[in-house]
């Protein structure tokens, strides 16, 4: 009989009982309801594994990351459901992976008025926020947490406070003088702004207008004049928000949430943080030449990215992939600096020893690894995430090095806390994983990005199978970063049809598609197209 993910759940829960037994019990061995202890969620955009504890990058200066990392379950095999913001953080709120819901892209998340659309997909089955709020927890939320902002539907029932809209006044109106504005972020916003003055190197150099699509790949120190409200950052805003109501007492357990927009693009931060990276001194992540040349025509595709002639052409057309890392890794440090502020009020707050801390980040990010500048890949740098669960009270650390995904956060926070299990999460509690870290789930995990494009990791291997049967195979004990494909190597045809077997076995269209071919596909197909007229460029041969 072959084994599903949803027929692992009934497995995996019934360890986790036995796992935790120890803690669930109350005087003369009777057992007690579990403890309803607060929840601070803590979101990134963006973030990859550059983090210091984690040692991807050598020059990531995250202090207070780290000293979370120290106190928590690092899951340093985390990967997110899909390499892109909205629909991974619609599948770690509702619980259900794209192959079940038809929303695998943005594109399916920027249907107006989307709130019918989730509607549809989610039917009785609450998001997390909402399943918290309606079992008796107190909800707030700040920044970035779904893909718009605190919430794309159902604010109401998801939220008891959300922060007030991050909005520029008049005062800030010669920041607009370079025609690329600010914005605004809030509970239904999604603005990354500022951008650098000018706009940017790409727009500077190909002259394009406000806008255009993909200009956002982009870098730049701002001066705190060039900050609007006073210089402050919305990061920092949410921040000093989310801190005010830390110093609060309640009268019931509390969920608070606070997603930071940094290190998304476009890569500007104070200019403080980026004098932490001399330019001249920055370490440039590892490429190998010739990379794309195993790689099918799928996985081209994707590597493409969203500039008409692609990122990389873009980047390596101006020569900036060394201002870009220095960039992000200040952004990084920026964002640091914030986490900072949450934890240390949480540890002189009373809150401090019945908090449970969960940090994550919603995908990784590319600097030039496999031709790629942004995300939305099935390679690792964009699948793989930052994922630390503290629990209450938790002094040491200690590594998980088994595969999980954000898919398992739900259930896993329905369970720590107590709450009744929703019957619709597809992911698996990561408590058995807490009480031992060297647990075997013998799952792996199910990256997605496109229709019927899949990446299955084990603790080892990464197996990717695109639509079209294109393969790809690595073995990550000795090929960490996924350079050299096996797909082709007979000796690995067991382990190819192993992995294989946990592909999606059922898997709806696309929201809204009822004939994927003959409704034109999606952007894969567009790429695809585009590779037929105008050939695949010579950077991904």
């Amino acid at each position: 009989m072959k084994v599903t993910r949803r027929s692992f759940i009934h497995y995996a829960a019934s360890a986790s009982v036995s796992a935790a037994a120890l803690t669930s019990m109350g005087v003369m061995g009777q057992p007690t309801a579990p403890k309803k202890n607060n929840v601070l969620f803590i979101a990134i955009d963006d973030l990859n594994d550059w983090i210091g504890a984690l040692g991807a990058h050598p020059q990531a200066k995250t202090p207070n990351i780290d000293r979370l990392f120290h106190r928590s379950t690092a899951f340093t095999n985390a990967h997110c459901q899909v390499p892109v913001c909205g629909p991974s953080r619609t599948a770690l709120l509702t619980g259900m992976s794209p192959t079940t819901t038809g929303l695998y892209t943005n594109k399916e998340l920027g249907i107006k008025p989307f709130s019918p659309v989730a509607e549809s997909v989610l039917g009785s089955s609450p998001v997390l926020p909402q399943h918290f709020k309606s079992n008796g927890y107190y909800t707030m939320a700040s920044g970035k947490i779904s893909h718009h902002g605190t919430a794309d539907f159902r604010h109401a029932e998801q939220w008891h406070e959300e922060v007030p809209l991050y909005v520029i006044g008049p005062r800030d109106a010669h920041i607009f003088a370079n025609g690329y504005g600010y914005g605004s972020y809030g509970k239904d916003d999604h603005k990354y702004y500022p951008f650098p003055v000018g706009g940017g190197q790409i727009i500077q150099s190909e002259h394009y207008g406000p806008g255009t699509p993909g200009m956002s790949l982009c870098s730049g120190a701002l001066e705190r004049r060039d900050i609007p409200n006073g210089g402050v950052m919305p990061d920092e805003y949410f921040a000093d928000w989310t801190v005010e109501r830390l110093k609060k007492t309640y009268a019931k357990p509390f969920f608070m949430a606070c997603g930071f927009i940094r290190p998304h693009v476009p890569y500007t931060a104070p200019k403080e943080y980026f004098d932490l990276f001399p330019l001249d001194d920055v370490i440039m992540p590892e490429t190998i030449s010739k990379e794309m040349a195993d790689i099918p025509l799928y996985g081209k595709a994707l590597a493409l990215g969203i500039i008409p002639n692609g990122d990389a052409a873009a980047v390596e057309k101006i020569d900036m992939r060394k201002e870009l890392v220095q960039a992000y890794l200040a952004c990084i440090a920026f964002v640091d600096a914030q986490v900072g502020k949450l934890l240390d009020t949480l540890e002189a707050s009373p809150h401090a020893n019945n908090t449970t801390v969960i940090f994550w980040g919603d995908h990784g990010q590319n600097f030039g690894e496999h031709m790629n500048y942004r995300k939305q890949t099935l390679w690792g740098e964009s699948t793989r995430v930052p994922l630390l669960i503290s629990e209450a009270g938790q002094k040491q650390g200690q590594i998980c090095r088994q595969a999980v995904s954000l898919l398992d956060v739900y259930p896993t926070l329905v369970e720590m806390c107590g709450l009744p299990k929703v019957v619709t999460n597809e992911g698996i509690s990561l408590v058995p994983l807490l009480r031992n870290p060297n647990f075997d789930r013998k799952i792996p995990v199910v990256t997605t990005y496109g229709y019927q494009c899949h990446a299955i990791r084990d603790q080892r291997y990464t197996y990717i199978r695109y639509r079209d049967g294109g393969e790809e195979l690595y073995d990550r004990s000795i090929d960490a970063d996924e350079h050299h494909d096996l797909a082709t190597d007979k000796q690995y045809q067991a382990i190819k049809t192993k992995l294989a077997q946990w592909l999606p076995k059922n898997e709806v269209l696309p929201f809204g598609m009822k004939d994927f071919d003959n409704e034109g596909g999606d952007f894969i197909t567009k790429i695809l197209a585009k590779f037929e007229n105008n050939g695949i460029p010579a950077y991904l041969q």
